[in-house]
């Protein structure tokens, strides 16, 4: 779906940016990692959309998938208030940070830029990664109907503008960051939401 893209001229710059990026400073996640949300849930399965911003930036955290980090590592705040959001809205207690389990039930996990230097927040913005994903969300947006969007903070709800809000659900909120989380994500009830749409729609519900 997403062929097209990479013989355009600024993915081939954005290629060789990022080459560049790996071989002069250190970069997450890894590069078998950069396009794990799209390989972990391939479009013709993808029934939620959580659209986070950059990768993690400190070392050993970011492993190609939004939000997630490794089984064995220290949970950031952003995912922090996720689970507790989870637990006040369905009661269940997440095993760890790991977010392949969501992937693989269908949940793409898709940041808008996919890779980042360490300790530098932002430093791959505007470099083509955005152009990338807005196609992917668009054409995804084009090919699927009953698809849950999950729309946190600003990064995240200019791509709602890509969405047919027709055909899919699309639910808005602040970012999950200590910074915003009670200004409107804490209590949002995304997850019940999202299950309830998928079940009407007459698909399973994910095991948050």
């Amino acid at each position: 779906m997403l062929e097209d893209e990479f013989d355009k001229p600024y993915f081939k710059a954005l290629q060789n940016f990022v080459c560049d990026e790996y071989r002069s400073a250190s970069i997450f996640p890894k590069r078998e990692d950069v396009f794990k949300a799209f390989n972990a849930t391939p479009f013709s399965k993808v029934k939620v959309v959580i659209l986070g911003q950059d990768p993690y930036h400190g070392a050993g955290q970011a492993n190609g998938l939004c939000f997630s980090v490794n089984a064995d590592v220290k949970l950031p705040p952003s995912l922090r208030n996720i689970f507790k959001e989870i637990e006040s809205d369905l009661g269940k207690n997440s095993l760890d940070g790991n977010l392949e389990r969501w992937a693989a039930q269908g949940v793409f996990l898709l940041n808008a830029t996919l890779t980042v230097r360490e300790g530098e927040a932002g430093s791959h913005q505007r470099k083509g990664w955005e152009n990338f994903t807005d196609a992917a969300i668009g054409a995804l947006s084009k090919k699927s109907e009953g698809t849950v969007y999950l729309l946190w903070g600003n990064s995240a709800q200019k791509k709602g503008a890509l969405i047919s809000p027709d055909k899919n659900l699309i639910l808005r909120s602040v970012h999950p960051s200590p910074l915003s989380v009670y200004r409107g994500f804490a209590g949002c009830r995304h997850f019940s939401k999202a299950n309830d749409y998928l079940i009407a729609n007459n698909k399973n519900p994910i095991d948050w």
